[in-house]
């Protein structure tokens, strides 16, 4: 299991949509064998440039303990993901 950060902005909405996609990334996570060591919601921040018509977007950062299949399926998903703005994962050193 390899440490990774994985940072995402969900677009502007109802806080219970933004709770369901939060939730959503968590359990593929959970099915596909990773853990989450922590969840740090950042929340709603003003952008600094218009990404697909938003100028906010609530963030979100996990820690995670993941093989990098695991890792790979959950950047796929989320790369098709209307709800979300932009993601990034990084793999942390230890």
């Amino acid at each position: 299991m390899r440490k990774y950060e994985v940072i995402f902005i969900v677009k502007p909405m109802e806080e219970d949509a933004i709770n369901a996609v939060v939730e959503k990334f968590s359990k593929l996570i959970a099915d596909n064998g990773g853990t989450v060591e922590s969840e740090d919601r950042w929340g709603k921040k003003r952008l600094a440039y218009e990404i697909k018509d938003s100028a906010e977007g609530y963030y979100v950062l996990f820690n995670v303990n993941a093989e990098p299949a695991c890792v790979a399926e959950v950047d796929r998903v989320m790369k098709i993901t209307d709800d979300l703005l932009k993601h990034m994962i990084v793999r942390v050193e230890e």
